[in-house]
């Protein structure tokens, strides 16, 4: 078996004190690599620095990379300034290999609604410039975020839509404009996760991501035991994935690992 966490925030203080040992746990479970995702500029920043902490040469295992991005949580703060710093940020550093978390969060309203759009298409431009893809967040936009999706941009954008929870009719519009579906421990989860685990067949194989989103949705078994999720657990995800899809877990995890790594333009 070969994994890839394509989506987790291991950049939280949650992990100062052990990092080694997260690292150490992923390896353990055959993760190859690990994408720290920033939702800000102190977060992009300090993925950044864990970045060039944990992978001092090309063959250093798991490899881990970055994004840079601004939350739909803190649009309110996508000024032309934090934009540029993102930019050089992006463009000053090779570990970096996506742009994200960005998107669309009507759910709560951290940020204004116009703010979240205007924060988006920036976003959305940007990134076409430096030409990486994009790590999209979406919850209860109603139909907007595809709305700008479809009208803003080259259909040969990548994007992966992270923590898919949302309808099979969704889904599909997300998979027609050639985007990725990122699959977290909600899978495993037993309410939780039923109606993904009806849809998740569905999705061609090499259009899957899948991720911890660490440290948040710790899958079964271990939610049992552990609050705090992390990359190791990733392994949890695929297995439940293989289950559902009758699959055998060695061959689609290395597909799901070719997926990860042709996204981000990495090689392992």
């Amino acid at each position: 078996m070969i994994l890839f966490d394509s989506h987790c925030h291991i950049d939280d203080n949650l992990y100062e004190n052990d990092i080694v040992e997260v690292m150490d746990r992923a390896r353990q479970e055959q993760v190859r690599g690990i994408m720290i995702v920033g939702v800000d500029i102190p977060t992009s920043c300090r993925a950044i620095e864990l970045a060039r902490n944990q992978t001092q040469s090309p063959r250093d295992i798991p490899l881990v990379i970055t994004s840079v991005g601004i939350h739909p949580h803190d649009a309110a703060n996508c000024s032309s300034k934090t934009m540029e710093t993102l930019k050089e940020l992006a463009a000053g550093h090779s570990c970096v290999k996506a742009w994200g978390e960005t998107g669309l969060d009507f759910n709560r309203l951290f940020s204004p609604r116009q703010d979240q759009e205007d924060c988006l298409s920036s976003q959305l431009a940007i990134a076409g410039d430096l030409d990486l893809p994009l790590i999209f967040h979406e919850r209860d936009s109603n139909g907007r975020f595809y709305e700008i999706l479809k009208s803003e941009g080259p259909p040969a954008r990548k994007g992966v839509v992270h923590c898919f929870s949302g309808t099979k009719a969704e889904m599909f519009k997300y998979l027609d404009l050639g985007y990725h579906i990122g699959i977290t421990g909600i899978l495993t989860i037993k309410k939780r996760g039923e109606y993904l685990r009806q849809i998740a067949p569905l999705i061609p194989e090499d259009k899957i991501l899948i991720e911890t989103d660490s440290p948040y949705l710790t899958p079964a078994p271990q939610k049992n035991k552990f609050r705090r999720n992390e990359p190791a657990f990733v392994k949890s995800v695929l297995v439940k994935l293989a289950q559902i899809k009758e699959a055998d877990p060695d061959k689609l995890s290395r597909t799901i690992f070719e997926n990860t790594i042709k996204f981000y333009n990495v090689q392992l």
